[in-house]
């Protein structure tokens, strides 16, 4: 998010558990509908078969959940309420967001190019947890497994 009371502008992260590959799609608010609008680009953007269950926080921008889990068949699980360690892979791709995008930045003023490029930066680190490949390298084996 912005800085608070700065803008409305923010971003829906995104990222794949097994793989840890991550994607980040602006948002012009926190609402329901941004985010339901930032869900179907995601949906139309993987291939169907990744995109099997979505989970997520209890937060209001989510009350669209059921929308979607009727209109796109996937299920929409929820985390305890004030449990990040729940979805410790999404707050640990905020984190090195954070490292392109620190606090109170503006995303008024980011691009969804922008983001891209700093989202596209973190697929390709290599990472311990993943035998020192990148996200980009694992999220392609396993979509070859699945096709």
């Amino acid at each position: 998010m912005s800085g608070r009371g700065q803008a409305k502008g923010c971003v829906a992260t995104f990222v794949e558990r097994k793989t840890r590959l991550s994607i980040g799609i602006k948002m012009p608010n926190r609402s329901a509908a941004s985010m339901d609008a930032a869900i179907r680009k995601l949906y139309h953007v993987l291939p169907k078969i990744a995109f099997q269950t979505f989970t997520t926080d209890w937060g209001k921008k989510f009350s669209c959940y059921a929308t979607i889990e009727s209109d796109l068949k996937i299920p929409v699980y929820f985390c305890d309420a004030y449990s990040a360690w729940q979805r410790g892979s999404n707050e640990n791709s905020n984190g090195l967001l954070r490292e392109f995008f620190p606090k109170r930045t503006n995303f008024d003023f980011v691009s969804q190019n922008q983001l891209q490029e700093a989202v596209a930066l973190i697929n390709n680190r290599p990472r311990k947890c993943l035998d020192w490949k990148t996200p980009h390298e694992v999220f392609s084996e396993e979509l070859l497994h699945l096709i």
